[in-house]
């Protein structure tokens, strides 16, 4: 019965007393390595030495654990970034130097106030009814159970209708053979020859209707089926989308990091030009860019606007033609004609290769180690753009050129995420980036084609020939040298969309 017994804590006794008088302890010293009750703690309390030196803790068994196992030395110190008990050698001579260190009483406190904070955004999490397990999974059941009832109701509607026309039809063509078959027996029964000869006509025309029919086929044609026949496709098509919907339901439960629906952005997104080249032109709600290929390069800079207070995170979902080199992210609205060596985060696609690029501040922090560092006037901060190559794959294992990428812009996280969409729900990762410039007049932006900052005017384009010309304000047609008619506005081409 005893085993079964709960066993409460363990009570130190005080090494101090007597075998046949040991009192329970008051304190533990970690030097001593002994534990003592509140009569032999008397001389570590009173002693100046004793109490700056030899720390003291609760009661506590020991087991030899207070000393350090490479230096043998007592363990006085706690490493909050390896979590990690240290004695004096560890602290100065080993890789923890450089760390964050604390003594065991201030260790011990901060971490209890950072478990108690921890412990009350929990509690707050837990109880908070919207992300209650409960709520989540009843409101995941309704909706999942909607969908599977509106999916069931509408298969079976469209089974209904067609069993129930291609019944009556096959009952009327079974009409016809009952029929026939009436008109047989009853010639067959006929004795008089001449009363046989007369009904024999109409016989003959029952049995040969009878013999035409098809118990196989549908309906029979005419206006009955093609009315049918078009509320079927009708019911269809609602029906393969009801099953879509419930099919990408249950994959973004499962795997909503790759699942998501492809929810088109609102019309508050708008293309604003920075730089538009010639044969380049917007659509007029803003939102598509077109380009004729016979009026030289591809080359455009324009800046995402949404018209709506700026939310904790912007969402915006482009379309890119599958020849157009582009870039897409965010810059410095201030710099956005000219992104060389300025605040930038985006993600580009140079000749079907895949590359980011990140900016970062060099703030001349070098400078601390001139020891007339503090008499020099301080060096404006230099932007330093870095560039990346991207090795993507898709999930088909082959690299691809992404030619739908949707981008979410997370304003409390500091974080710019990159999306390839692959269908209605499916969604593959390319890249995420962290945004550290957060106190730029950041916006989201696109361009097309190669770098247009390079300063020449926008009149002047390149022929694909490599020639350059000027349009002097207007499309005005021309040859080039190599044969190519210039500044014809066929053959024109929507290169970018915001879906």
């Amino acid at each position: 019965m005893s085993d079964h017994l709960q066993k409460g804590p363990e009570v130190i006794l005080c090494e101090m007393c007597t075998e046949k008088n040991k009192k329970p302890a008051r304190k533990t010293c970690m030097k001593c390595e002994i534990s003592m009750c509140v009569q032999h703690l008397q001389a570590h309390l009173t002693t100046p030495v004793l109490l700056q030196t030899h720390p003291l803790t609760e009661p506590m068994a020991l087991g030899g654990t207070t000393k350090c196992p490479q230096h043998g030395k007592l363990l006085e110190y706690y490493c909050l970034d390896d979590m990690t008990c240290l004695c004096v050698s560890c602290a100065i001579e080993d890789q923890h130097r450089l760390h964050n260190m604390k003594t065991f009483s201030t260790a011990h406190k901060e971490l209890l106030e950072k478990l108690n904070t921890e412990q009350k955004a929990l509690l707050v999490k837990t109880d908070d009814e919207n992300v209650s397990l409960e709520k989540w999974e009843k409101s995941e059941r309704q909706k999942l159970g909607r969908s599977s009832v509106r999916l069931i109701e509408a298969v079976t509607n469209l089974r209904d209708i067609s069993l129930t026309s291609v019944q009556s039809s096959v009952s009327a063509r079974m009409t016809a053979i009952k029929t026939s078959k009436s008109s047989m027996e009853a010639a067959q029964n006929e004795k008089d020859t001449f009363r046989f000869l007369q009904m024999y006509s109409q016989v003959h025309q029952d049995v040969e209707k009878a013999k035409a029919v098809d118990l196989t086929k549908g309906l029979e044609p005419g206006s009955d089926r093609d009315k049918l026949v078009q509320k079927i496709r009708q019911n269809g098509e609602k029906m393969v989308k009801q099953a879509g919907k419930f099919w990408g339901s249950l994959l973004t439960l499962v795997d909503p990091e790759n699942h998501q629906e492809l929810v088109a952005t609102g019309s508050d997104l708008m293309f604003d030009q920075q730089i538009l080249g010639p044969g380049m032109s917007l659509s007029t709600d803003k939102r598509k860019v077109f380009y004729s290929s016979s009026m030289g390069e591809c080359s455009a800079t324009l800046l995402i606007l949404n018209t709506q207070s700026a939310p904790k995170s912007q969402r915006w979902l482009i379309g890119f033609s599958k020849d157009t080199d582009w870039k897409v992210g965010i810059c410095d609205k201030q710099s956005a004609n000219n992104l060389k060596n300025e605040p930038v985060y985006c993600l580009c696609c140079e000749e079907n290769q895949l590359s980011c690029l990140t900016t970062d501040y060099d703030d001349g922090s070098d400078q601390s180690t001139n020891p007339q560092a503090f008499s020099m006037p301080k060096k404006k901060k230099q932007c330093i753009v870095s560039s990346k190559t991207i090795t993507y794959q898709s999930g088909s294992g082959e690299e691809a050129r992404p030619e739908l990428v949707e981008v979410i812009w997370n304003l409390v996280d500091s974080s710019l995420s990159f999306f390839r969409r692959t269908g209605q729900y499916q969604r593959e990762e390319i890249l995420t980036i962290k945004v550290s410039l957060n106190n730029l007049d950041l916006t989201p932006f696109v361009q097309l084609g190669k770098d247009n900052s390079s300063g020449r005017p926008q009149q002047q384009w390149k022929c694909t020939c490599g020639n350059y010309y000027n349009t002097y304000g207007g499309y005005q047609q021309t040859n080039c040298s190599c044969g190519r008619i210039i500044g014809s506005l066929y053959n024109t081409e929507m290169v970018c969309e915001l879906l």
